[in-house]
């Protein structure tokens, strides 16, 4: 088996995280307390990936829950799948990070990281063949973005030949919970960028957009945002939870989608989002899904695909449907748009295919695209964190838990270097059609 160990981490983190368990618990066909009432073999052949099966036929999920408070902790305790978890997998302190990514780092989160390696040490070592981490938390706080990038570093210590992949909340301008949020961001992407292999950025404004647009919900609350998350979690491992006619796991995901090691930040989309009304007049179709994920307003991340470009996409499609059909139909769409694909990657769109669809669908598909477009995000938090460090803002509650300017000074210069970077191969294409013929060969 190739077994996945999951951590959340913060009280966004924890909310997403609970909800992705209780969506793929369904998928699987385990009830509140993880016994099998499914009607499918299918769902148990690689049930393994994400469950340790326990005495009497319990799955329990291979999942940590760590706070620094523990308020989130309880509520999913008492929620309707709080049986679901191991109680020894809640790791909890007392005093919350107050939104300071130096506590999260440094002081408080410090503390508590070695419980936390420890218990992840324990669900390692009981894996037959463990194929990587997957870590879900937000970048404006200060437990998921402070102490997830903390626990990042040490479990990339331990198992450096892992794949570590991140669902990563970024702050956006719509949605701001607090204002130390580009400070928090911006120290967290310094991280992100050296440490993890694949990073799906899932953004407030983003799925906020979704939900007043698309789906039509006049007051979205957390619990819409999170479920539109958990369908695209969901989507993004359905091919390692399921045999399908094309597997891809964590490592071929980040083989093929990241090009520069630097470049692993996705733009993740879902497919169909229709209006609880008017779902009797769409046709579930695989051109029609190709058309949505493609569609701009279906990204979960808050930048325009159209400004940019795609260095490489992924589609994951689930639901009885022809392999063939979809090649095509993927095929067509790079064709009709290629100015939107760099053309120095030819054939950078992978499908993989799964059988077996979402609970209440037919067919879906999620989308993953590694876009320069996104850049717009790491530009627009950049822009905000050095108008507050110009003028030293906020800064005394971070030197306070012993933190040095310096710090300060590389991140953001660390993250306006990917700017850069994301620019730099958007306009790859131009240097390259404006080269005489014979001169190709330097550029090969």
């Amino acid at each position: 088996m190739r077994e996945i160990v999951h951590l959340q981490i913060g009280q966004c983190g924890n909310q997403i995280g609970s909800k992705f368990w209780e969506v793929i618990s369904e998928e699987h066909g385990l009830n509140a307390t993880g016994i099998y009432e499914g009607d499918s073999n299918l769902q148990l052949e690689r049930v393994n990936v994400y469950f340790n099966e326990a005495h009497g036929g319990k799955y329990v999920p291979r999942a940590l829950l760590v706070d620094l408070e523990p308020g989130t902790m309880d509520s999913v305790r008492g929620s309707r799948i709080g049986a679901l978890f191991r109680p020894d997998n809640f790791i909890h302190g007392n005093s919350g990070a107050g939104n300071n990514w130096a506590k999260g780092h440094y002081t408080e989160g410090a503390e508590l990281v070695e419980q936390v390696i420890d218990r992840v040490r324990n669900e390692s070592e009981s894996c037959d063949c463990l194929q990587g981490f997957q870590l879900v938390h937000s970048l404006g706080g200060g437990t998921g973005s402070g102490m997830g990038t903390l626990i990042i570093n040490k479990i990339r210590e331990e198992y450096p030949d892992r794949i570590m992949n991140t669902f990563s909340v970024m702050p956006s301008p719509k949605v701001s919970d607090t204002v130390v949020e580009p400070y928090n961001a911006t120290l967290s992407v310094h991280q992100l960028l050296e440490n993890t292999d694949e990073t799906f950025c899932i953004d407030n404004e983003a799925l906020y957009d979704i939900c007043f647009r698309t789906l039509k919900l006049t007051t979205p609350t957390y619990g819409d945002l999170n479920h539109l998350v958990c369908m695209t979690m969901s989507g993004v491992t359905t091919s390692l939870r399921f045999p399908g006619q094309l597997n891809a796991d964590l490592r071929k995901l980040a083989v093929n989608m990241v090009p520069f090691p630097r470049l692993h930040f996705f733009m993740p989309g879902f497919a169909p989002l229709t209006p609880r009304g008017s779902q009797q007049y769409r046709a579930l179709t695989v051109p029609e899904l190709t058309q949505q994920i493609f569609d701009a307003r279906n990204m979960m991340t808050a930048c325009d695909p159209r400004r940019g470009r795609y260095l490489t996409v992924a589609a994951i499609f689930r639901g009885r449907m022809s392999t063939k059909q979809v090649e095509e139909q993927m095929l067509a769409m790079q064709q009709k748009n290629s100015n939107y694909f760099v053309d120095w990657i030819p054939h950078n769109v992978k499908v993989a295919v799964c059988d077996i669809p979402p609970r209440g669908l037919k067919m879906s598909s999620t989308f993953i695209g590694n876009n320069t477009a996104i850049q717009e995000i790491f530009r627009r938090v950049g822009e905000q964190f050095s108008l507050m460090f110009k003028r030293k803002a906020f800064l005394h509650w971070y030197t306070g838990e012993g933190m040095d300017e310096m710090e300060f000074t590389e991140a953001e210069s660390n993250l306006n270097d990917l700017v850069s970077e994301y620019q730099q191969y958007q306009d790859l294409r131009w240097t390259l059609k404006t080269i005489k013929p014979k001169m190709d060969w330097e550029y090969i």
